[in-house]
């Protein structure tokens, strides 16, 4: 007895040239949201990424990965706008769920809690809410050090009262050991727009070329159908 395997496809070229032409367009929205991303803090480059089947399954065989270098860190006037010279996320309580951010721009309410942006609990080393132990007059008596241990000073006592760490931790969940806090600063994206515009020219091409191929085989389509209609 003799079993024969293989994977064969055969397929009509005009769906290859449209799947293709799908594929490159997600490329190019990926890379366009780099660039929408450039002046954004806490914005991090995705990377398509294309597998080997692609060119048969179309968009299914397209992702992307999260670029985690560190971006721009440039200085900041507010005392509570906090980063990371080395790599980690920040753990915020949303109502989904915790969720990992470069974003380090935080505030605090009336009852000394230190939330995001959106309002949501910065989580500690702990996982549990931060919240300091007074509420300081002026932001700029809340001092971070690199580690992301939280003190306030308190000005009846001439003390700085620990608030604890924030909860820095890697893309796995892991504590970041030595993350490198700068407070006072903003990081911005890691976005390159030089590498972003260099790679959009390659994706045109390849989708220019399909386009071609599809209105080279669209046209000789018409003409069969015309030679079938007027020889009946």
């Amino acid at each position: 007895m003799q079993i024969n395997g293989g994977v064969r496809f055969c397929e009509q070229g005009m769906k290859s040239s449209i799947r293709a032409m799908h594929v490159q367009s997600e490329i190019l929205g990926i890379i366009n949201e780099n660039v929408a991303g450039f002046d954004k803090v806490g914005f991090q480059r995705r990377e398509p990424v294309v597998s080997s089947f692609t060119e048969y399954i179309g968009i299914h065989g397209l992702s992307k990965t999260v670029d985690d270098q560190v971006g721009r860190i440039m200085v900041s006037k507010n005392p509570l706008d906090i980063t990371m010279a080395n790599k980690g996320y920040f753990q915020v309580q949303t109502p989904e769920g915790v969720r990992l951010t470069r974003d380090g721009r935080f505030k605090l309410d009336k009852v000394g809690n230190l939330l995001d942006l959106e309002d949501n609990p910065v989580l500690s080393d702990a996982g549990m809410p931060i919240k300091l132990p007074i509420v300081p007059n002026n932001p700029s008596e809340v001092v971070v050090n690199t580690k992301g241990k939280i003190s306030v000073y308190d000005g009846n006592s001439n003390e700085m009262l620990e608030a604890g760490y924030l909860g820095i931790v890697d893309s796995n969940g892991l504590a970041v050991i030595n993350p490198d806090v700068k407070q006072g600063y903003n990081e911005y994206s890691n976005v390159l727009i030089q590498n972003e515009f260099l790679a959009i020219k390659p994706v045109v091409r390849n989708f220019e070329a399909n386009r071609q191929i599809f209105m080279i085989e669209n046209n000789n389509l018409q003409k069969v159908i015309q030679q079938l209609g007027s020889s009946s």
